[in-house]
């Protein structure tokens, strides 16, 4: 039988590429799109609102309790304070919750990985599979170069998005910092921001995270490891968003399957 799929974000970006590529899962059956109350997508058909040529049958609710009570796992592409709400629901039924949603506080984040205790559980930055192994090849070159390299993460989006950095460069950076070998702690201190004024020299161990906005980007990530005469650099060019959505669908169909518990993107992968 086919797994049950609900979208948290179904009118976002996001919603509505998953839905335009769920033809390609054809083990993947959409069965609740979920939107904010007041949203002016409600009551609209799914595949309408995404584009494609013909109705799904499925039409998007404020209902987000009903739509876990039917589904057997559900993906968040929505705000990061919904996020919170939509894993005690999931926590509540035993199903399956995969985020997509970025800028998630720690108390958020805490609040999503909880659903873990009941059920599987993924939350990710980026679901596609090349960004995914661009940060394994990123922890890797950092075990082997070490802080003789400077290590700077460059990361690019539409002028559209609400979050910066990107939740992608910052997981990159901590990839770059696992690799390296430091502590949560010692991550949190070396990774830092854009440089402005008289900020003196770069100090060793350091890792910066820049951010550019414009146009209709959807996501570039570059990692530079740069020491005195030579430089390596690590890219990763999402050209549209169908990487994204297409890997969260991957992702969810695999996470369906999974027992209880915190789960990655790299051991769907088989990275880990």
């Amino acid at each position: 039988m086919a797994v049950k799929l609900a979208i948290f974000g179904a009118a976002g970006r996001m919603g509505r590429s998953m839905v335009q590529n769920l033809a390609d899962f054809p083990d993947l059956r959409l069965v609740a799109a979920v939107e904010v109350a007041g949203s002016p997508a409600a009551g609209v058909d799914a595949g309408t609102l995404a584009g494609l040529p013909s109705p799904l049958g499925v039409v998007v609710t404020t209902d987000a309790g009903a739509a876990v009570r039917d589904c057997d796992v559900a993906v968040d592409f929505t705000f990061h304070t919904a996020v919170p709400e939509h894993a005690a629901l999931c926590a509540s039924f035993g199903r399956a919750f995969l985020v997509g949603t970025t800028a998630l506080t720690d108390e958020e984040r805490a609040a999503a990985l909880a659903v873990g205790e009941r059920a599987p559980v993924l939350v990710a930055a980026n679901l596609s599979a090349g960004v995914n192994v661009l940060a394994a090849l990123a922890r890797r070159a950092a075990a082997v170069l070490g802080e003789d390299f400077d290590a700077e993460v460059v990361e690019m989006h539409h002028r559209h998005k609400k979050d910066a950095p990107s939740g992608t460069a910052l997981a990159l950076a901590r990839a770059v910092a696992d690799g390296r070998g430091l502590s949560p702690e010692a991550a949190a201190a070396a990774i830092r921001g854009g440089r402005e004024g008289v900020c003196g020299e770069r100090p060793r161990g350091e890792i910066a995270v820049h951010a550019l906005r414009g146009g209709d980007v959807v996501g570039d990530h570059d990692i530079v490891f740069a020491a005195d005469g030579e430089v390596l650099t690590l890219s990763h060019r999402a050209t549209s968003r169908s990487c994204l959505s297409r890997g969260a669908l991957r992702t969810a169909l695999w996470l369906a399957a999974q027992p209880a518990g915190v789960h990655t993107v790299a051991e769907s992968l088989g990275l880990e």
